[in-house]
């Protein structure tokens, strides 16, 4: 399993008039997420790109649980549980402290810069079977 967390404060912006975190912004946070695994992975979304491959998502989907509040210090938890072949399914989890106020979930695919659907470069797989091994 690949897994990463990262820290998020939410901003004044991201309520609404109501003083309830915008659902869209739980997107966002679930992108931060997965920049900061691969990143973690030594994998940079960057350097895909620069090999001329993109990760573009597929679907998405969240739960809420309970709201999120301006300035409310938050985890969100990203994990990749199956080996990516062609899709790449992430899930994510966003905590205040101990309690979880939502889920989610992505899908993604590998393409080529011309707009293909690729697999996975070996070295993808080679940087997320050493990182699971060390998780």
């Amino acid at each position: 399993m690949l897994s990463a967390s990262v820290e998020v404060r939410v901003r004044y912006e991201e309520t609404d008039k109501m003083g309830i975190v915008y659902h869209a912004n739980y997107f966002t946070w679930f992108e931060i997420a997965r920049i900061e695994l691969l990143d973690v992975m030594g994998c940079p979304y960057l350097s895909l790109e620069e090999d001329g491959l993109y990760l573009p998502v597929l679907s998405c989907k969240a739960d809420f649980r309970s709201p999120a509040h301006f300035d409310d210090r938050l985890r969100v938890v990203v994990k990749i549980d199956d080996s990516p072949l062609v899709r790449i399914r992430a899930g994510y989890e966003v905590f205040r402290e101990e309690q979880l106020l939502a889920t989610g979930e992505t899908t993604h695919a590998f393409l080529s810069a011309e707009g293909k659907v690729v697999r996975p470069p070996e070295k993808f797989l080679e940087k997320a079977e050493g990182f699971a091994k060390r998780g």
